[in-house]
């Protein structure tokens, strides 16, 4: 009996290992999706399957995104435009030209606002 029950601690002890090694945090916070701007919604969904979800997101002069969080991913800019960031390393402003990449491998977090005269559109493909 106390064989089978030190077996059963080690395999719980191992489950828990793992999952605490392999299980990724993710920031109490909105994900694109769930976040929006004033109670508006700014990302639609594209796609959802098991491997991928995509994201088409557009922001208006003086929209931005609340702060929230992106599992690993890779953005392209459909429109560009003028953006106010912020995030880890601060806050800047930055011009987006139509056509560019972004790719992140890890869970960030940021929000940003459209301090420009155009409409931005963004593509969001977030890895599952």
């Amino acid at each position: 009996m106390k064989i089978a029950l030190n077996k059963i601690n080690i395999i719980a002890l191992l489950t828990i290992s793992v999952c605490l090694l392999n299980c990724k945090k993710k920031p109490n916070l909105p994900d694109p999706l769930e976040a929006g701007w004033e109670g508006n919604s700014v990302c639609e969904v594209l796609e959802d399957n098991s491997e991928l979800r995509v994201l088409k997101c557009t922001f208006p002069p003086n929209v931005g995104h609340q702060k929230h969080y992106h599992n690993p991913h890779y953005g392209y800019t459909l429109k560009g435009g003028k953006f106010r960031i912020t995030d880890h390393k601060g806050t800047r402003e930055v011009d987006v030209p139509k056509g560019y990449g972004f790719s992140n491998d890890s869970i960030t977090t940021h929000e940003v606002l459209n301090i420009g005269k155009t409409t931005a559109v963004f593509l969001i493909m977030e890895y599952k």
